[in-house]
């Protein structure tokens, strides 16, 4: 890929025409476009669902008169609601669609983020983050969105630049909130009022970037989510495809859509349709041996249409198109090994980053007493790791991508995963146990740790495309909500260890190795599944 592609009109594959490159510099380009509202949409709502943590332990604290347990609990409370969302998230991207369900989580959380203000008490405070935990929901859509835009050789690049660039919010808001603030302030309005206004922007960009989503943007690179069937029946027929469908009408498969008549794609699997007679099996033999005496016919490529093979287009159209999930397709999925590893993967590494994100302020300022940190100094330092995220999430995703490329293989993805978690973990330990009040030190260990957590976290939603690509939404929404049980847990942990941070960190990096070792050992792929390879 040259340097041209971030701007260049990407090729596509030629049935579900998915970018085979990312134009993140050409906004105007259908998938630069996409690719823009979809980075941009997850930032502000990470920015608004974090933007509490920056004032919450010192002036939000004071003003509605809580106590630190009161504090911790409200950080678990505001997990809670990202995980039931993310779950049902990824139900609706596979059933509407995952451009409305984006715009549906921002619309959904922009309210009690304009609400924040009317907290007066402690139910009001864990009523509110319950309810802005709804914008961490947006996560799953977005990564959806990124995965039916841009096809397997980028699509980890695809989805870790989107999601890197959007949790870079966390980061933001330690700077942003806190600084707002501060101007406020300096304009005469008192705490109790400065605060309140304080959310009024995060609500406003949300409502903004939401409109964009319904107005500006497409379902799919197809067109509208209802029509995706149609339009890769269509390619199918205008690659001359049609006799290959034939041929594999009579193939039983675990994975992805089947061909019903001749060239039709349709959204019912195979083995619900009635079995097939041996005669009609031994005919539908007989024709595909037939057809290898046939010469090839080549298919008629349009512009910018990769020049891919008969069997890809094939198992592009039969395995990727993702469908309306039914309650036994979702059990299947959810409960298979391959999405087990990636939640379980997505539970100690996005988990750990949530619950310190939440109190790495605290930590800095009880750490760094000799410095005389302030609230703003604090939370800019805090505010780092998050901003890592903008480089170290993304390198996990290219890693994986390349990969991937040059062994051919999503093994390679899944050991890459492995071995960074469990690099991060080491890391976790070292921090927890040294505890340094050093600057240097701390800063340095952190860094070191935000590159191999943030991006095992792009390496887990490069694997996750390739896993019942089928059911997209159901494995990215399962995966996502597991990083927030992996939060909520791991949050549990510095609630009743507080103030103890440094052993909180180290029990929490020896339940990350322990837990990707035992699950490194399970393929990456269903056993039978065509699609995704």
């Amino acid at each position: 890929m040259g340097i041209n592609t971030l701007w260049a009109a990407p090729e596509v594959n030629p049935i579900n025409h998915k970018a085979r490159s990312i134009p993140l510099l050409n906004p105007l380009n259908l998938y630069g476009k996409t690719f823009f509202f979809s980075w941009f949409g997850f930032f502000i709502a990470f920015w608004s669902w974090y933007a509490y943590p920056p004032l919450l332990s010192d002036v939000i604290k004071g003003d509605i008169k809580v106590s630190t347990a009161v504090v911790s609990n409200s950080n678990v409370i505001a997990l809670t609601a990202t995980l039931l969302v993310r779950l049902f998230a990824g139900y609706l991207c596979d059933l509407a669609g995952p451009r409305k369900t984006f715009a549906l989580c921002l619309l959904a959380g922009a309210i009690p983020t304009f609400c924040a203000g009317g907290v007066t008490n402690a139910a009001g405070l864990y009523a509110n983050r319950f309810f802005i935990g709804i914008l961490g929901g947006s996560f799953v859509p977005c990564q959806v969105w990124m995965t039916g835009f841009f096809d397997k050789n980028c699509v980890g690049t695809a989805n870790a630049i989107a999601a890197g660039l959007g949790n870079a919010g966390g980061g933001v808001t330690y700077f942003v909130m806190p600084a707002i603030y501060n101007a406020l302030r300096k304009d005469g309005l008192t705490t109790h009022v400065a605060w309140r206004v304080d959310f009024i922007v995060p609500g406003v960009l949300i409502v903004f970037v939401a409109l964009c989503l319904f107005f500006l943007c497409e379902d799919t690179p197809l067109g509208s989510w209802e029509d995706r069937f149609a339009v890769v029946d269509e390619n199918l027929r205008k690659h001359d495809m049609v006799g290959m469908a034939d041929i594999n009408a009579h193939e039983s498969s675990s994975e992805g859509a089947i061909v019903g008549v001749p060239g039709q794609i349709t959204s019912e699997k195979y083995e619900d349709a009635p079995a097939a007679t041996s005669s009609q099996v031994s005919q539908a033999s007989t024709d595909e041996k037939k057809n290898d005496l046939l010469p090839p016919v080549e298919p008629q490529y349009g512009d910018h249409e990769a020049h891919i093979g008969a069997e890809q287009m094939y198992e592009a159209a039969k395995g990727e198109v993702v469908r309306k999930p039914t309650g036994k397709e979702i059990l299947k999925v959810v409960f298979s090994p391959q999405t087990f590893v990636t939640g379980m993967c997505y539970f100690c590494s996005f988990g750990a980053e949530l619950s310190i994100n939440s109190i790495l302020g605290n930590w800095y300022l009880a750490n760094f007493k000799a410095y005389h940190f302030t609230l703003q100094e604090s939370g800019n330092w805090a505010a780092m790791f998050g901003l890592l995220n903008i480089v170290c999430r993304p390198a996990g995703g290219i890693a994986a991508d390349y990969a991937y490329r040059y062994t051919g293989s999503v093994w390679a993805k899944k050991v890459l995963l492995h071995t960074y978690a469990v690099i991060s973990g080491c890391f976790l330990i070292a921090i927890g146990l040294l505890n340094s009040h050093n600057q240097a030190t701390m800063f340095g260990l952190f860094a070191g740790f935000a590159f191999f957590l943030e991006g095992g976290n792009g390496m887990n939603y490069a694997l996750v495309p390739h896993v019942h690509p089928h059911a997209n939404g159901i494995v990215s929404g399962f995966t996502g909500a597991m990083g927030n049980l992996g939060g909520i847990c791991f949050a549990i942990i510095f609630r009743y260890l507080t103030p103890n941070f440094g052993k909180s960190v180290w029990i929490i990096g020896v339940i990350t190795i322990a837990v990707n070792i035992a699950v490194c050992w399970i393929q990456p792929i269903p056993r039978g599944q065509r699609a995704g390879r």
